[in-house]
């Protein structure tokens, strides 16, 4: 028997409802289906994100390896297309799946080891940026989600969600990175972003020093990645913010206009879905990096 965490159990039911309930009910079997399968023997207990549940297994040639089985949906349904683009490239590789279910199994790093453990801030930002620049060195192949939809989706929802907010200095934030956006939508970008590329998604291996875990992939313009760099091993001095962006968009060779402004579209994405989800207020973090952003020069 696997453990199934309760709290991948209540993440699942919050966000996917009944079929998020059915996918829980069924994770003991597709395990056992799956290790069947591929061969494979499990190694320690299970592990966990938001959506997914992944198990420590060994390969019948004594490869070690990770188990991940997930609700297939819009999101996860892109992860295995990206990996393959990738082919171990800056990412963890893709040992096997199975399209009808999502299921992968994939390289094993060491998840104990997380780039946000590092202890150095800078010197994270420096080794996340180098990745960066090779994940999003490659075109985005055909059939992935396009930034410029999602955009689109964002600038329309913007005045109904400014309206919920209680603080109309955040309300006139909100519109101004909607502003932004508009201005650059059209021209969205076509490259292969992993879309959530924070510290504890990045773990150190055997095979490299880093590999990047867990993608969301989207096709669009690479400054709509480098939030999580900005925000993650947050620090609130404006300096430190400037250094990171700038070292960001100097690794990845980025128009620093467009990407201040597509890094605007994320800190309102993350915006917009705060008020979905009935926030007061919105992050005062990402409200202080937009401040800052917006007072650069571009």
């Amino acid at each position: 028997m696997i453990e199934i965490p309760a709290e991948l159990a209540a993440s699942q039911a919050k966000y996917n409802g009944e079929a998020g309930r059915a996918f829980i009910a069924e994770l003991p079997a597709r395990a056992e289906d799956f290790t069947a399968r591929w061969g494979l023997r499990l190694t320690g207990p299970s592990m966990y994100g938001v959506a997914s549940l992944v198990l420590p297994v060994v390969r019948a040639d004594g490869t070690r390896a990770a188990l991940k089985l997930q609700l297939l949906d819009e999101e996860s349904e892109g992860e295995p297309v990206a990996l393959r683009v990738w082919a171990g490239d800056g990412a963890v590789r893709l040992l096997e799946h199975d399209r009808a279910t999502g299921t992968m199994l994939l390289e094993r790093a060491d998840e104990t080891r997380h780039l946000s453990r590092l202890g150095d801030a800078r010197e994270a930002v420096g080794i996340l940026a180098d990745l960066l620049a090779r994940l999003v060195a490659n075109p985005a192949p055909p059939g992935l989600r396009s930034l410029g939809d999602i955009a689109a989706r964002m600038v329309a929802e913007t005045p109904q969600a400014a309206e919920r907010l209680a603080d109309p200095d955040e309300a006139a934030l909100l519109r101004t990175c909607a502003a932004a956006v508009r201005e650059v939508m059209a021209d969205p970008g076509d490259r292969l972003l992993h879309w959530d590329l924070h510290y504890d998604n990045i773990l150190a291996s055997e095979r490299e020093p880093w590999l990047a875990i867990d993608p969301k992939p989207l096709a669009g313009d690479p400054g709509f990645d480098l939030l999580p760099a900005l925000t993650d091993l947050w620090d609130p001095d404006p300096a430190e913010t400037r250094w990171r962006f700038d070292l960001l968009t100097e690794r990845l060779g980025l128009d620093r206009a467009r990407a201040r402004t597509w890094t605007l579209a994320r800190v309102l994405q993350n915006a917009l879905w705060d008020v979905e989800d009935g926030e007061p207020a919105l992050d005062p973090d990402q409200v202080s990096i937009a401040r800052n952003l917006l007072a650069m020069h571009p």
